[in-house]
């Protein structure tokens, strides 16, 4: 078989698995604003911004899956994909990933009002958010899985965050980092359910596997431009001498 025949050849499964994960090398985690936020630089304010900004994205999280829900007729996925939805909304006296990242907000100086109020969320953060919720919608349940898989890299980043805020932000009250200590064992089980179906499903042909770069790439875009969006919304801008804000970003005594 010729080199150019083997180009089309679809990976084996674990080199296709690696692809994806080589795609890590993208992710948010390497952002400027993400870098400043390990190495202790941000203010408090710009911490308080990245929260109430990035709780637009936490809601967002179970309208997602049930976006996927609502267009996948596998019964076993279903069961399994639902889990989602309760880990972030909560269930009964089980406190969800919502109310964690409210917990969050009030551990750096938030009122629920300011978070849930989403009145310091950015433009650019709604119009990304809202795009990741328009493609689970709209594309097969299959293809939003995949775009779901940027939580691959989760796990280490909630790790760094439980690890270097206590010492880099002394004044963050330490009982609001329960989300990412929640995260750390959800998203490990999450990425499993996910892979294993984008691995199934996208491993017919290495026309397919290359969509799903694409559809992780661009889930990877979304993270990064809500990264901007934020770094934008809490830095001062001069504009012929002038002081500017992107957004209002709110400051607190």
């Amino acid at each position: 078989m010729n080199a150019a025949a083997n180009q089309n050849l679809p990976w084996a499964r674990a080199e296709f698995e690696d692809k994806l994960r080589e795609k890590g090398r993208g992710y948010h985690i390497y952002h400027p604003f993400h870098v400043m936020m390990y190495e202790g630089k941000l203010t408090k304010e710009q911490l308080q911004s990245w929260v109430a900004n990035r709780f637009y994205y936490q809601i967002a999280i179970p309208m997602k899956d049930a976006a996927i829900l609502s267009n996948c007729p596998d019964v076993e996925v279903r069961k399994q994909w639902i889990v989602r939805i309760t880990d972030h909304d909560g269930v009964g006296d089980n406190v969800g990933g919502i109310e964690a990242w409210i917990q969050l907000g009030a551990a750096v100086g938030l009122s629920r009002e300011d978070v849930t109020s989403l009145k310091m969320v950015s433009p650019g953060v709604r119009f990304a958010v809202d795009a990741y919720i328009n493609f689970a919608k709209q594309r097969t349940w299959q293809e939003s899985v995949c775009s779901s898989l940027t939580e691959l890299f989760a796990p280490h980043i909630h790790q760094q965050r439980i690890s270097s805020w206590p010492s880099m932000y002394p004044w963050i009250d330490e009982t609001g980092l329960t989300y990412f200590k929640k995260r750390l064992t959800e998203a490990r089980r999450d990425v499993e359910q996910g892979l294993n179906v984008t691995l199934d499903y996208f491993s017919t042909s290495r026309e397919m596997q290359l969509k799903a770069l694409d559809i992780l790439q661009f889930k990877l875009d979304i993270l990064w431009v809500i990264a901007d969006s934020i770094m934008l919304a809490s830095t001062d801008i001069k504009v012929e001498g002038k002081d500017y804000l992107r957004q209002p970003v709110i400051h607190f005594n």
